[in-house]
């Protein structure tokens, strides 16, 4: 909840989002559903009245698939 709204985030059914650390880079891979999830919450955090520090975490047994590192999505408005 922020600003006195609720956020209400979903999941789409059969999504599937798996993130892995490589080194020097990050993949996220995900199927449709999957893909669909992860907009709607970067929407969601895009939102107007969301503060700006608000941020999400996505780990493995809480969404990602078993083996994923954590993933946050955090919203700053720094200049």
């Amino acid at each position: 909840m922020t600003d006195g709204t609720t956020r209400v985030f979903t999941w789409e059914e059969g999504a599937r989002i798996e993130v892995r650390n490589l080194g020097g880079e990050i993949v996220i891979e995900a199927n449709a559903a999957g893909l669909k999830t992860l907009a709607g919450r970067l929407l969601t955090l895009a939102q107007d009245g969301t503060p700006d520090g608000a941020h999400l975490h996505l780990e493995e047994n809480n969404g990602l698939e078993e083996g994923s590192v954590g993933l946050v999505l955090e919203r700053c408005d720094d200049d």
